[in-house]
């Protein structure tokens, strides 16, 4: 259990309050309530491994925590990095950083009256995001754990993560053949997020706030943050707006290239939506095994794995018709 005195030896000052929040089926999160030296408020989060630790082949916390505060001193928009945890202090893997307004939960800034003015620009400010990502030195993180692979590596270590839990989805099958197929094998030269979507975001009434949850960061495709965005469970229902439910791909994709990012291959960029689909199937598959084998008995996990069927149907209707 994590308390306000724990929190309090790990940053030197006092702290009134640490709350769990809900969400984030990888992490378990907190809400800390600190004073600054001056007296001052200062909000922060804790966020930590669900398990304590990442799994096998993911990028550790630190690293996590390095890259992060890399995008924040590049002038992206995420909040800056206050401590990271180590081994002694027994919170498993995790770090504090400050805690940001905005609205978190995808569903209240995709449809309440208020975030209007927000969805009139999220698309725009996703793609500047994007762009000024993709562009980052990969040079300058050489020094962190980030996964890497071509797109045929991907599809081989997804196709092999899939087979373990002894699962046969004609559907996934089918998809991984016709994927590969048909999506080009490129090198991984790119800083991608890996997990940019709504529900990811902090948004304000008037726009994007920050970029949160950088777990699965890697060297990649830039359309694979492309295709990831649109995918129709990012869409939280308003599956009339392929992009994260607030946009249109063209849209995204024209300002994505006015802000520098590279030129953006449409035929691409929708198949890797479709891989990102399938990916996310295959993460509703691992949560839900989570808690049937025990490594995680949690109620969310096995909700989302019940969520598997609704991917095998979104993929069966991309490749009927093109898209959802």
């Amino acid at each position: 259990m994590v308390t306000p005195e724990i929190v309090a030896a790990l940053i030197h000052t006092d702290v009134s309050r640490v709350e769990q929040l809900s969400g984030g089926a990888s992490s378990a999160t907190y809400a800390v309530d600190a004073v600054k030296a001056d007296g001052s408020p200062w909000p922060l989060i804790l966020q930590c491994a669900a398990t304590g630790s990442v799994p096998e082949g993911g990028l550790p916390r630190a690293d996590q925590a390095r890259l992060q505060q890399f995008a924040f001193a590049s002038g992206l928009p995420v909040a800056e990095v206050v401590r990271v945890l180590e081994p002694g202090d027994g919170l498993g893997e995790g770090y504090l950083m400050t805690r940001l307004p905005g609205e978190a939960l995808a569903p209240r800034y995709l449809k309440q009256p208020e975030y209007a003015p927000a969805r009139a620009v999220l698309t725009q400010q996703c793609a500047a995001v994007l762009a000024r990502l993709h562009r980052l030195p990969v040079a300058a993180v050489a020094g962190l754990a980030l996964p890497t692979g071509s797109t045929a590596q991907l599809l081989e270590r997804m196709f092999a993560n899939y087979r373990r839990f002894d699962v046969n989805s004609p559907v996934f099958d089918l998809v991984f053949a016709w994927l590969k197929e048909r999506l080009d094998d490129r090198p991984a030269t790119t800083i991608v997020h890996g997990d940019f979507r709504s529900g990811n975001f902090l948004v304000a009434p008037d726009g994007l706030v920050a970029v949160l949850d950088w777990e699965l960061a890697h060297l990649g495709d830039p359309h694979e943050d492309l295709g990831w965005l649109c995918c129709n469970s990012w869409r939280f229902g308003v599956w009339d707006k392929p992009v994260g439910g607030f946009g249109e791909r063209e849209e995204l994709y024209a300002a994505y290239e006015a802000a520098g990012g590279g030129p953006v291959d449409r035929d691409q960029a929708h198949l890797w939506e479709i891989l990102g689909t399938l990916k996310w199937g295959l993460s509703c598959l691992t949560l839900g095994h989570d808690h049937v084998s025990g490594r995680l008995r949690n109620v969310e996990r096995a909700a989302i794995g019940r969520r598997v069927s609704e991917v095998e149907l979104d993929l069966m209707h991309m490749l009927k018709f093109g898209s959802v």
